[in-house]
């Protein structure tokens, strides 16, 4: 068993505990660490997946894979625009009412990354003739991917390549490439190839033959035309889901001497070929500008025109004035959102780029919600979970609050269907699924899919912490009201009294998935607990559009009813609170025999005895000690911590921002330096495996929770803003700023102080918070500085499972 004590806050090492390498033994990293940027200096074709997804770029309506501009070799091709999907079927081995009769997935759209180049003939290709230097840099305050290459093809012809690629975050349907080609030691003859492919033939990474087929060439060609000499357009149609999709390209070429440029079109692919002879030295320059858009009713001249009014826009911009929006809008993003930290230069670059895709996923959303993969690759089916709503929109609520905004939008855009899903069910109000695109249900394994209603709650969450946040009262009334209403209805349904009084919520799953179909799940209870009362709070705020929605002072009292009388189950014994009711009695994984080569658990041992033992696979409980911490005294929060630490497997990727939140929190700071690593460096390590399939961005997220809510102890229960902030012994120093009600809140929190300053409003402007527990009233007029208190001394030990422990966190 691994040991962590705490008095000192140290490690007591087992035999098992993955050990720390010196420098010298230390494995060097695929990227170099560098604070505004990821740089992959040579190139290796094993890791293409993985980089693909690390160098993915996406404004929240496009999003482009890092492939090569050449489009050979690839890992996985992937060109996708938000929420467009292919219908596809669900096979089950027996059906059952009330299954989902068919799922959706996000599909590869139409491709206009490639930039295919010929020098005398030869195809440049990075696996034949030599390669002599290649680097790629994804720049973080640029917002753009340079790669830089000198190649010679197998006849001695050497050429220079630079290129950089960007997603517009300015003109929302524009992605532009700048490519140039210098010729290095003779004249050379080039040919350049620029494409718009659609239907590109993939890797096969279905098992089910029924799925594959209907996801192979998803896209029925409806037009095609070359627009100038340079330019063309695609128009296609999904074959099941209907959904229409404009692509369209045009292009700048410069070169010295004579060139000659043409386009031609067909169903499926527009290319346009450029044509040259260069002198060594001298440089070939295009610059590529793609636009898309789709739409589910819109005409196809109403999306060939707005892509051709896209593409005037963008080359009136042109590509420098194109660079320079880019640069201007991080510029601004970077202000309100960056966490400086001084002590972990690899946690410091990590979180810059999480924090970087996380703005990618949703910037250009626009009324869509951000799936669990962003826009860089195809995993989950590009599926919405609740992810989304506890993971990724909390950082966003108190950096980008009009990104949130956005997505709950989306979400009561789509309340006809969940009112019809909580109608099959046999339920009132609206029953959210648990993963989809569109809106409709597609999990096809109910205990880990429909069981899950916590995902309504999460959803009622983040409309309040956005109210609370913003103080935007016309949201909460012509949006957030309907969403809390329909939530609340279905607990209220959901749930009953027993013969004492007392309201349960059985038969459903929490956060954990390895305790599915339970009954009084802890989280669920607490988080329902809050949607009841949160909307009997706002109904009495907007009473005419309450009666709207024809809510009534019965209704509103027997939601509080429910919410004062719910079912909190807890071990006398123990004296810690139960995941679900019965949790502590259940027979204890055999941790002990269980070698490392077995996890993830659900791909390695049936799930009947996953579900009736004692092993987490994340942080159910721990997870309401964190966003319904006010429930819960300091004291039960360290005793259940430290319980529930000793069967969490962590086999799910959310699992170590939430842990790192709660154990700063109670005192483990070494431990929280340690999970925050985990979580930063999910995808730049690719630690779970699959990074390939699509950067993990809830994880991502989740690093911003584990600085800013755990190393900041940053907290607004009931709509009070309140901060612990603490250090681990590492880090020297972190800064962040936070949105709240206009007012714009800056912490530099160092060992042994923290500083609070307004960094707007006007004179005279002030922010009530709390600091560990004591009312500050933060001004404009000078900055206050407050002692961090010791931590208490007195802390028991926490065991992880027999393995899986974290590995120590130690400065490089």
């Amino acid at each position: 068993m691994n040991d962590y004590v705490q008095s000192p806050d140290d490690y007591v090492q087992g035999d098992d505990y993955v050990q720390i390498l010196d420098d010298e033994e230390r494995p060097l990293p695929k990227y170099e660490v560098e604070p505004w940027a990821v740089r992959e200096k040579n190139l290796d074709l094993e890791q293409l997946p993985w980089s693909e997804s690390i160098f993915a770029l996406s404004n929240g309506h496009i999003g482009l894979r890092g492939n090569l501009d050449e489009g050979e070799p690839h890992g996985l091709p992937g060109t996708y625009l938000n929420s467009f999907y292919e219908l596809r079927p669900l096979p089950y081995a027996e059906a059952g009412y009330g299954f989902p009769e068919s799922g959706q997935s996000i599909v590869n759209v139409t491709n206009g990354k490639p930039i295919r180049l010929l020098v005398d003939d030869e195809p440049f290709d990075v696996r034949y003739g030599d390669l002599r230097s290649h680097e790629r840099v994804l720049d973080l305050r640029a917002g753009t991917l340079h790669r830089e290459l000198e190649w010679a093809s197998p006849a001695g012809d050497a050429v220079r390549v630079n290129s950089t690629r960007l997603v517009s975050f300015t003109h929302r349907a524009i992605a532009a490439i700048c490519y140039e080609v210098e010729a290095v030691d003779e004249t050379l003859r080039l040919i350049v190839q620029s494409e718009l492919v659609a239907n590109e033939q993939l890797p096969t990474t279905r098992a089910d033959p029924r799925v594959e087929k209907a996801l192979e060439a998803p896209l029925v060609s409806e037009e095609h035309l070359v627009t100038g000499t340079s330019g063309g357009l695609l128009v296609h149609q999904t074959r099941a889901s209907g959904l229409r999709m404009a692509s369209a390209m045009d292009h700048v070429v410069e070169a010295p001497g004579k060139v000659d440029v043409k386009t031609e079109s067909f169903p499926d692919w527009v290319r346009t070929t450029v044509a040259c002879v260069l002198k060594p030295g001298e440089k070939l320059r295009i610059v590529k500008m793609v636009a898309y858009g789709w739409s589910s009713r819109r005409s196809l001249p109403a999306l060939r025109d707005q892509v051709g009014a896209a593409l005037t826009s963008a080359r009136y911009a042109g590509w420098d004035g194109l660079c320079r929006e880019q640069r201007e809008y991080l510029d601004v993003f970077w202000d309100a959102s960056d966490v400086q930290l001084d002590g972990d230069p690899e946690i410091q670059q990590a979180v810059r780029l999480a924090l970087f895709h996380l703005l990618q996923s949703g910037a250009r959303s626009e009324n869509r919600s951000i799936p669990a993969k962003g826009l860089s690759g195809p995993g989950y089916d590009g599926h919405i979970f609740w992810d989304t709503e506890m993971f990724m929109l909390p950082a966003l609520t108190y950096t980008q609050p009009a990104v949130v905004a956005h997505v709950l939008r989306w979400r009561q855009s789509t309340l006809d269907l969940a009112r019809e899903r909580a109608q099959t069910l046999g339920l009132r109000g609206a029953a959210f699924p648990w993963r989809t695109v569109r809106g409709q249900e597609c999990s096809a394994y109910w205990p880990a899919g429909t069981a899950a209603f916590h995902n309504n709650a999460a959803i009622a969450a983040a409309v309040t912490r956005y109210v609370n946040a913003t103080g935007d009262d016309d949201f909460e009334r012509d949006t957030g009201l309907e969403l809390l209403v329909e939530t609340a209805r279905l607990w209220h349904s959901l749930g009953h009294h027993d013969r004492h009084g007392k309201f349960h919520i059985d038969g459903v799953t929490g956060p954990d998935e390895y305790t599915a179909i339970v009954n009084d799940n802890l989280y669920t209870n607490l988080m329902a607990q809050r949607n009841l009362v949160h909307a009997a709070d706002a109904a009495g705020r907007h009473p005419e559009k309450a009666a709207e929605l024809e809510v009534s002072d019965d209704e509103t009292k027997a939601w509080r009813v429910a919410a004062a009388a719910m079912h909190l189950p807890y071990d006398e014994e123990l004296r810690v609170h139960q995941q679900h009711g019965g949790f502590t009695r259940l027979q204890e994984w055999d941790f002990e025999n269980t070698p490392s080569e077995k996890f993830p658990l659900l791909l390695n041992f049936p799930y009947f005895d996953i579900y009736r033992k004692k092993v987490i696979k994340q942080p159910d409980l721990v997870l309401a000690l964190h966003w319904c911490g006010d429930s819960f005294t300091f004291e039960e929060k360290q005793r259940n911590f430290v319980h529930y630490e000793q069967f969490t497997v962590r086999d799910s990727s959310l699992s170590a921002c939430t842990l790192a939140v709660l154990a700063a929190e109670v005192g483990y700071l070494k431990l929280a330096h340690d999970y925050l690593a985990e979580a930063a460096l999910v995808d730049l390590h690719d630690l779970a495996g699959n990074t390939s399939d699509g950067l993990h961005v809830a994880a991502l997220a989740g690093s911003w929770l584990a600085l800013v809510c755990g190393f900041g102890g940053m907290r607004d229960h009931g709509g009070q803003l309140s901060f612990a902030p603490r250090l681990p012994e590492h880090l020297e120093r972190m800064e962040f700023s936070l949105l709240w009600r206009g007012l714009r809140l800056r912490l530099e929190v160092r060992p042994n102080e923290v500083t609070y300053s307004l960094r707007n409003g006007t004179d005279g402007s002030t922010l009530p918070i709390r600091h560990h527990g004591e009312p500050v009233t933060i001004t404009s007029s000078q900055p206050t500085v407050m002692a961090i208190p010791p931590l208490p001394q007195d802390r028991p030990a926490v065991h992880q499972p027999h393995g899986r422990a974290p590995v120590k966190r130690a400065p490089r």
